[in-house]
Parts: structure tokens; C-alpha cells; sequence
């Protein structure tokens, strides 16, 4: 979609990207892409779910695919169902569900033996190569290669997304028909306390903060100094060389993952302060056991695992396997949830970010860009086209693309476009399961001053609200007080140890921030839409978790 403004006060002019995009439901997509796109990121989100989503669909024959476009300069999705009789998605269907069925009992033993190993081969790849040393040819045909596993990647994630989300949608309806659960996240008990590189990362940096706390001239630092200033200051101080060497290894083991998904953000290896205010938080906890907690969730975890399965003892064998198979694609796929997400979604992107920027860095030597950072605002066939020939001056092209973000930065894009569907969408497990990891519109409200979403981790507590709507914005979070956010990616998850609780405006039971809140077991009410926007700063809120309700008590 086109739009061109017409003057204050006037309708803009909306002209549609193709025919027949007015035909489809668009939803804008603000978990995974809360702000607004450059054209690179763009190309890089249609890529990924053209070389990714579709191809993967396709694979799996399942009666779907995605549409993925740029409008009022963000992020809309599409799920639309392939123009068949019904005869042939009744068809399609069956054979799609045995096809996943097969990949969701197979997901872990592929990601071990299979994904994960062509994953670390690719990123090997990537670092092995030295991209200032090469010559522009030589950097020319690496960007050819870099596109071509990322198109592998996209594929891998999405091979394993499908099976993985569809398997905890199979678990959680397995269990409530079982057992008459009222609630998902009495199911969601059973997934829980399962180590993976996420929680590991939260664990580490507690580790750091513990070796901290032993050190006194490193704890004087991490106490006194900005979080930009502590490795300077830790360099100039002899006693903190130790530590420093820790930190570095930390950061160049997890530190490649940036606050959101894409390719604009920096790495905490690029840009290392949002881990370590982070640590700074953990200063202040100095009786907590982090790790002991997280333990405990395993432990509750095969408690229920053990009730559960002597409840079922006088059922048929059938339905005790149907259990166990539900059983063990939940627990896999709550493992590669975040398993994927750290090795394609963060450090595999992350290497592709270095070689775009590498790009931009030669076309401003080069005169074509004035800074770096202005290779975003190019297609990627513009990009390849200015480093095979940098003869042209895009400097003008770059200002103009800015002025447009510019123009569309305060504009409350709606949160759907298009034409709705005639009817509720199909009642499959697909759509359920994405309906849980999206999450579905919120419950209106009658009641001033109270916010309803969807309940993602249980629990009730009041505090002072802090809004945050990026990593650097979360220096203000001080322990003890409750994220308010749109969204939240990996890079975040550490900021759970400190918060009380945490309120999303996107997002359901399935999210990343459900889970992860779950694992740091602090209440969270996901999918309310609005909370950033009517959840006053420093405002005192109460959270029930369990509920999906959140009040504002004092502003």
C-alpha cells in the first residue's frame, strides 16, 4: 500500500501495493515489529516469509499462506487460505495433519541432529570470512552467499516453527480435555523449567552479578557508573580485569541478540549496555537464589507429569499415549521455542547484520551513502547494485525515504487493513494455536481505569508502573516495578528477574514474553492493546495473572 498525505485534515490517498491486497485481512503484526520499517527491513521480512513461511507451508501442504507487506511504513500480515474447492482443503487438510504430526515427533531429534549442526556450520561460515580484509568482489559474492543462507535459515525456522507452535497448541487442548482445565496456563505448568540458551542467558549474567558482589572495585563500579561507562571504567581499574575478561566471554558466548527482531537493532555485542543495566539490577538482589527458583519450576514440572500420568492409569492405552505424545511435542517444542529463537532469530541475523553494515560502511567511503547506517533505508537489490557499481550518488534517495518515516512516525496506523473475513476464522488447531501466540483482541472493558488482556503467567501484584518501550529505555526500570511494554524479544529477558510483573500490549499465552514470564515466575497480563498508551508512567497498577486484568490504582 501507497499512501500520500493531502494536506491537514484531509484523508490520505490509499493506493493498494498489488490487486487484490484490498480482498485480504491484515493485521498489523506489532509483536514481532512494534515500529516502523525501513525498506530494507522490509525486503528482509518478505524474504523471510517467502523463502521461509511459503516455502515451509508448501512443504507441510498446509491449506494456508502468508502476505506480508510494508503499510503507513509498518508491519501487516496476512493469513489467507489458498483459493481451493472444498473438497480439496478438506483433502489437503488431512494430508497436511499427518505431515505435521510426523514433524512434531521428530522436531527435537532433527534440531540436535539435523538443524542445529547446519545452523552452527552456517555461522561458522559467516565468521570465518573477514569482511574489511575483503575486496569488493570478494565482499560482492559473500552478500550473494549471505542471501542464500539466510533463505536456508528462514526455512529451518519455519520447518521447525509450524510443527513447534502447533505442538503446543496440540498439548494445551489435549490436557484440557482431559482434565477439564479452565485455564491454559494450567497446562503451561507442564512445559515449564526446561533449560534453554534463553534461560541459561539470564542465569549466566546472574552468575556475573555474583562474582560481582565478591569484588568490591567491581561492585563500586557497576554501582556508581552509567551502564555505558562500567567497561571503560572497569579497563582503567586493575581489579577489574577478572571480571572484565568474564563479561567479554559472557557477551561473545549470548551477546548476539538485539532488543527486537530484524536486522536494524544492535547486538549486545555491538552495544553491550542494556546487559549490562541489567547486571547493575541483579546488584541489589543479593540473598536471591535465581537459579534455585528456576530449578524448583523442573521439579514442580515432573510432580504434575507424575499425578497426571496415575490419574490416567485406568484410562485406555490410547488415550495415555495420546497424552504422551502431546506431552512430549509441548516440552519439545517449548525448548526450541526459544532454542530457534537464539540461533537463527538472533545470531544468525546478527551475522547478516554485519555484513550489510560492512556494505554500508564502503558505499559512504565510497561517496554513495553519508552514514553507515543509511544502508537500511536501500532495497536489497539496491544495496547489491551500489556495491557492484558505486558510481551512483544515493544520498538524495536516502533523505527522501527518511522524510517519509518522518512523515508517518506519529501516525496511529490501525491495527487492521483490508477486507474482513465473512465469518469467524476456521475452528482448526491452526488457527487456535496462532489465536494463543498472537493473542486475540482483549475483552472490552466496562470499568474505568481497568485493562483486560490475556492471562500469561499467574500471580497478583501491585506496583509502580514503568513504561518501556525499548532497551534503552529500560535504564528507568528499577527493581521491584512492573514492565509495561508493547512487546518483548529475547534480549529482554533478563529485565524478568527484576521486574515484579509485566503487562503487553501484543501477545498471548504462547508468547514469548508469556513464557519467559512463566519461567521467571512473575505475573503477566499479555494482549491488553493498549497498555502503553493508557497505562500512565510511574502510575501504581495492580496485575493479575491469572485473571488477564490489570487496574490502575493511582496515577
Amino acid at each position: 500500500m501507497s499512501v500520500t498525505a493531502t494536506g491537514a485534515g484531509m484523508r490520505p490517498i490509499v493506493v493498494w501495493e498489488q490487486p487484490g491486497d484490498e480482498q485480504m485481512f491484515w493485521q498489523q503484526d506489532r509483536m514481532h515489529f512494534p515500529n516502523q520499517l525501513s525498506l530494507l527491513e522490509d525486503d528482509f521480512i518478505k524474504f523471510f516469509y517467502t523463502e521461509g513461511f511459503s516455502a515451509a507451508a508448501a512443504g507441510y501442504e498446509l491449506p494456508i499462506r502468508p502476505h506480508a507487506r510494508r503499510m503507513l511504513t509498518r508491519h501487516y500480515l496476512a493469513i489467507a487460505p489458498l483459493q481451493l474447492s472444498h473438497e480439496e482443503l478438506e483433502e489437503l487438510g488431512k494430508r497436511s495433519e499427518k505431515n505435521v504430526g510426523d514433524a512434531m515427533a521428530r522436531q527435537r531429534q532433527r534440531w540436535d541432529t539435523e538443524f542445529l549442526p547446519e545452523v552452527r556450520r552456517m555461522l561458522a561460515e559467516w565468521e570465518t570470512f573477514d569482511l574489511q580484509a575483503a575486496s569488493d568482489d570478494a565482499l560482492l559474492a559473500h552478500w550473494d552467499a549471505t542471501l542464500a543462507r539466510l533463505a536456508r535459515l528462514s526455512r529451518i525456522h519455519f520447518d521447525l516453527a509450524i510443527p513447534m507452535l502447533l505442538g503446543l497448541g496440540l498439548f494445551d487442548e489435549t490436557y484440557t480435555d482431559l482434565f477439564s482445565a479452565e485455564s491454559s496456563l494450567e497446562s503451561m505448568r507442564f512445559l515449564q523449567g526446561i533449560p534453554t540458551t534463553t534461560t541459561t542467558t539470564g542465569q549466566e549474567l546472574w552468575r556475573l552479578s555474583r562474582l560481582a558482589l565478591a569484588e568490591p572495585a567491581v561492585r563500586s563500579v557497576l554501582e556508581s557508573e552509567a551502564a555505558a561507562d562500567v567497561v571503560p571504567a572497569l579497563e582503567r581499574d586493575p581489579a577489574g580485569a577478572t571480571f572484565l575478561a568474564e563479561l567479554r566471554a559472557f557477551l561473545n558466548r549470548y551477546g548476539h541478540r538485539s532488543e527486537l527482531w530484524g536486522l536494524s537493532y544492535p547486538s549486545w555485542i555491538e552495544d553491550p549496555s542494556p546487559a549490562i543495566k541489567m547486571l547493575k539490577d541483579y546488584l541489589s538482589q543479593p540473598e536471591r537464589d535465581l537459579v534455585g527458583e528456576m530449578e524448583s519450576l523442573a521439579t514442580e514440572r515432573e510432580r504434575l507429569t507424575a499425578e497426571a500420568r496415575a490419574q490416567l492409569a485406568g484410562y485406555p492405552a490410547q488415550v495415555r499415549e495420546q497424552f504422551e505424545f502431546a506431552l512430549a511435542a509441548g516440552q519439545a517444542a517449548n525448548y526450541l521455542q526459544e532454542e530457534h529463537g537464539f540461533w537463527i532469530d538472533s545470531y544468525g541475523f546478527d551475522c547478516v547484520r554485519q555484513v550489510i553494515l560492512e556494505v554500508g560502511r564502503r558505499l559512504v567511503a565510497q561517496g554513495v551513502l553519508a552514514e553507515r547506517d543509511d544502508i537500511f533505508h536501500l532495497r536489497f537489490a539496491e544495496l547489491r547494485a551500489a556495491l557492484a557499481d558505486p558510481s551512483s550518488d544515493l544520498r538524495g534517495l536516502v533523505t527522501e525515504r527518511k522524510a517519509e518515516l518522518a512523515a508517518f512516525r506519529d501516525v496511529q496506523a490501525p491495527p487492521v487493513l483490508g477486507t474482513e473475513p465473512p465469518g469467524p476464522p476456521p475452528d482448526n488447531l491452526i488457527f487456535r494455536t496462532m489465536g494463543k501466540f498472537f493473542g486475540a483482541p482483549p475483552p472490552p472493558s466496562d470499568e474505568p481505569g481497568v485493562l483486560r488482556g490475556a492471562a500469561g503467567s499467574a500471580g497478583s501484584v501491585r506496583g509502580v508502573a514503568r513504561v518501556v518501550r525499548s532497551l534503552a529505555d529500560a535504564q528507568r526500570l528499577q527493581p521491584g516495578e512492573i514492565l509495561v511494554t508493547e512487546t518483548t524479544a529475547p534480549a529482554w529477558t533478563p529485565l524478568f528477574a527484576s521486574a515484579a510483573a509485566v503487562v503487553t500490549d501484543t501477545g498471548g499465552v504462547l508468547s514469548h514474553c508469556a513464557v519467559v514470564a512463566r519461567e521467571y515466575m512473575i505475573p503477566a497480563v499479555v494482549g491488553t492493546a493498549m497498555a502503553t498508551a493508557v497505562i500512565p508512567d510511574g502510575a501504581t497498577i495492580e496485575v493479575d495473572g491469572a485473571a488477564g486484568v490489570v487496574r490502575i490504582l493511582a496515577d
